[in-house]
């Protein structure tokens, strides 16, 4: 986690380098091939690679029995995706050299997960720590090679090139430690297991497909609708919710285990509520409440962009980043619905936000571009935490802590007043951050969403 948590912030940094290098246009017509390839790879393995994890970790004998059979046939549905990503790119109007680099992303993008594939039995044989390592090797070394490029001049092919290689290096790595750990495995495809495995783990890729295309769907009809620059602009932006979300998807599944622990027990199911509440929105309201009154410091590495190109990414981050609040305050519910069995009417709230971003995306994309497109994202997330409030009280049966959620609202707003005044008075962005972090720590005890009395309770 440490690891991850520290070459985050170091890939984004170097990525705006390259988009200020490349220019937005041609960064954004990488990020829409990239986006492409991601919706497409994250069904290529049909669930495979989750299931494989599950079933090892409770059963060791499957990796012996089902291995030979899993190891080709991963391989063949590579195949099989490969070919569905460069055609389903052909019609969507790629051509020439761009359907190239699009072939050559997509199959890189393959031998990761094959690779994720294969750290799967690390994680499934409890060597956390092996897979931790393996896990930032292919960013650590592409931070490496994006540094090393600097000097000659970063392009897009060799950008695209020097992802291919930590791709490929890092597959090779791993290949050869889990032969090594776990002796070469011999394929032998038998087609009894394959039908077998595919009907278990089909569902999986549903879910996978359903959070794959809310994500990434975006970038990909800027590029087409708008222009290649418009989805540029929105990939500087969204880097950086990408970056900040991190820690969302680092807290909440230590909550998904707890309340899974906590089924049918209500009452203990609300307190960790409340209290996960807290834990999820604070630090989020402080990055929240900074991007807004001070966004544009973040864009400092665009030092080829003009004016209007930077508050057009400035106005992009500052509505994303009020989507990020959105999350702050309701991604627990979701966390809440999934660990108690409830994945079926959470997939079908997805889905529907998907079909709603989609239609306002086909509608309001050619005119405003990367501005429609957060706002667009905004009102779908909007959309699905509504859904998860209705579906937490009406399936699970928990209390939401409203009185909770009017604290962390109103130390919101006083927050947002702090910034507000500091930037009249001292107008320096870090003093203001500084000064503004000083008297977040009181406001929260003011308005009681801290109490002294929990912090003496967590000392014991």
């Amino acid at each position: 986690m440490l690891l991850n948590l520290l070459v985050k912030p170091g890939w984004v940094v170097v990525e705006n380098l390259v988009q200020d290098r490349l220019g937005h246009a041609v960064f954004g017509t990488f990020t829409a091939l990239l986006n492409w390839t991601l919706i497409v790879a994250s069904v290529s393995d049909l669930g495979t690679t989750q299931l494989t994890t599950k079933r090892v970790a409770a059963n060791p004998d499957f990796l012996t029995e089902y291995f030979p059979t899993l190891l080709p046939l991963k391989g063949w549905l590579s195949v099989l995706f490969m070919g569905l990503m460069v055609g389903s790119g052909w019609l969507l109007g790629y051509r020439g050299h761009t359907l190239t680099l699009l072939a050559l992303t997509g199959a890189s993008l393959l031998v990761t997960q094959y690779t994720q594939f294969l750290r799967g039995t690390l994680q499934a044989h409890q060597r956390f720590n092996t897979d931790a390592l393996l896990s930032v090797l292919e960013k650590a070394l592409l931070l490496v090679f994006v540094l090393a490029l600097i000097p000659v001049g970063i392009t897009l092919d060799r950008y695209v090139g020097a992802r291919s290689v930590a791709v490929l290096f890092t597959f090779v790595v791993l290949y050869g430690l889990v032969t090594k750990l776990y002796g070469r495995v011999r394929f032998k495809l038998k087609w009894d297991h394959a039908r077998g495995l595919l009907k278990a783990s089909l569902p999986l890729a549903l879910i996978t497909l359903v959070y794959g295309l809310n994500e990434r769907v975006d970038m990909l009809m800027l590029e087409r609708l708008a222009s290649p620059a418009e989805a540029g602009y929105y990939a500087a932006a969204y880097r950086w919710v990408d970056a900040i979300m991190m820690y969302l998807w680092t807290v909440l599944p230590l909550f998904f285990a707890k309340f899974a622990f906590a089924t049918g027990k209500r009452e203990e199911q609300q307190e960790l509520l409340w209290f996960g509440q807290r834990v999820v929105t604070v630090p989020l309201l402080f990055v929240c409440a900074f991007v807004l009154f001070r966004g544009e410091v973040l864009f400092w590495q665009f030092t080829h962009s003009t004016g209007p190109e930077l508050a057009r990414m400035t106005l992009s981050l500052k509505i994303l980043f009020v989507n990020v609040l959105v999350h702050a305050f309701f991604a627990i519910y979701s966390t809440l619905l999934t660990s108690t069995n409830q994945e079926k009417p959470v997939s079908w709230l997805v889905a529907g936000s998907i079909g709603l971003n989609v239609v306002l995306n086909l509608i309001f994309l050619p005119r405003y571009g990367a501005v429609a497109a957060a706002l667009n994202t905004l009102l779908c997330v909007v959309f699905v935490s509504g859904g998860y409030l209705w579906l937490v009280q009406r399936r699970a049966g928990v209390a939401i802590p409203w009185a909770t959620i009017a604290r962390l609202l109103l130390a919101f707003g006083l927050l947002c007043g702090v910034f507000w005044g500091l930037r009249l008075w001292l107008n320096q962005w870090l003093l203001e951050a500084v000064g503004a972090g000083l008297v977040f720590v009181g406001i929260l005890f003011a308005t009681g969403t801290v109490r002294l009395a929990e912090l003496r309770a967590l000392r014991r």
